[in-house]
């Protein structure tokens, strides 16, 4: 059963427009359910069919439900690139909170609240489902996804900065009009790196994320991902984002003791390394055993070299952002208006249908 309502009568604001971008493909025969399922609270409904080739658009234009409003891509472009053009309309149609929920049935709506509660309380700028915190539920997961999973959530951790979250590519999501805002939506990923890629640049941004305990559904619907495509997507895209964040955040547009510690124990641990190979070689070709000193001044910059990376890795666990962007002063980005412009662009390139609803 679901946490415990929170009391959203002391938020700071007392009646945000809350809308829910569906990205779908290959949906048809799941995307009634999970539109039945959308609680009363939501404002705002947006499907975006990613050029499916089955009837979904027949299926979403027959729903009674006045919320909701349906986009066709006319080419597919990934369930990234369908959930930032539902964004960018919902931003269009003045939504302040977002919520992006899966087209396949395998997201329980039921913790809808408990999703959007530290964003209505301005606790978090962005919130994400935990499947690993039901210990019941998660015998239910494929056991090839929790593996995957395990070593995912370590790599993303390294390559976001957010040390404190886990289950990273869960996709039932909510996120703030002032972060939306804010985000350059160009360095997104348009397919299933999407989720990963978001937390990345959200971390340039310094918004504050928040897991929360969420239990996965798994139907007959299944998913529309193919593993070991995705596999390699991820693989590439996360070494990528590790090595351009520690040179982003700590070496291009800055230089702390994070930097100095990390320099340190590279230059420390090869020259450890280089040294200790090359006496090992010439004492196998002489015969004649290194000296204690040879040794020390081998070992001695290795165990430097670790003492330093562990102690940046500290400092950066430690730097993970806290304050909300809600509750720092307003400041002009360029990026504001990327967003913003996905829509028109895809309109007026003829990319994008507005099936059902309107555009302002």
């Amino acid at each position: 059963m679901p946490a415990e309502k929170p009391d959203v009568n002391a938020v700071v604001n007392p009646a945000p427009l809350i809308a829910v971008v569906i990205p779908a493909y290959n949906a048809a025969k799941s995307i009634e359910t999970v539109l039945n399922k959308i609680p009363a609270p939501v404002d705002l409904i947006v499907v975006v069919n990613d050029a499916s080739p089955d009837n979904l658009d027949a299926v979403v234009s027959q729903s009674s439900d006045p919320r909701v409003h349906l986009l066709t891509h006319v080419s597919n472009q990934g369930v990234g690139g369908a959930t930032l053009t539902g964004y960018a309309y919902a931003l269009e149609q003045g939504a302040d909170i977002v919520v992006k929920v899966d087209s396949d049935d395998q997201m329980d709506l039921d913790y809808f609240d408990d999703l959007i509660a530290p964003l209505l309380a301005c606790e978090a700028d962005y919130a994400k489902g935990n499947r690993f915190l039901h210990p019941h539920e998660l015998k239910r997961m494929p056991l090839i996804r929790r593996i995957g999973n395990q070593g995912l959530s370590f790599l993303t951790k390294v390559a976001t900065g957010y040390w404190k979250i886990y289950d990273p590519t869960n996709g039932y999501t909510a996120i703030t009009r002032q972060v939306l805002q804010r985000l350059d939506t160009d360095r997104i990923s348009k397919h299933f790196f999407f989720e990963t890629s978001m937390l990345a640049e959200l971390h340039k941004l310094d918004a504050v994320v928040e897991d929360v305990p969420i239990p996965a559904i798994y139907n007959e619907h299944g998913s529309s991902i193919s593993i070991p495509r995705e596999f390699f997507r991820f693989s590439a895209n996360l070494t990528y984002r590790i090595f351009e964040r520690i040179i982003r955040q700590y070496y291009r547009f800055d230089f702390s003791a994070v930097s100095f510690y990390l320099l340190a124990s590279v230059i420390l641990g090869v020259f450890g390394g280089v040294w200790g190979i090359a006496k090992w070689v010439k004492s196998d070709q002489t015969g004649v055993p290194a000296t204690t000193g040879t040794v020390l001044i081998a070992v001695l910059p290795i165990i430097l070299a670790v003492q330093f990376f562990v102690q940046a890795v500290a400092l950066d666990i430690d730097s993970t952002p806290t304050e909300p962007l809600a509750r720092r002063p307003r400041r002009n980005h360029q990026a504001a208006s990327k967003l913003a412009a996905r829509l028109q662009q895809l309109t007026a390139a003829g990319g994008v249908r507005v099936v059902r609803g309107s555009s302002r």
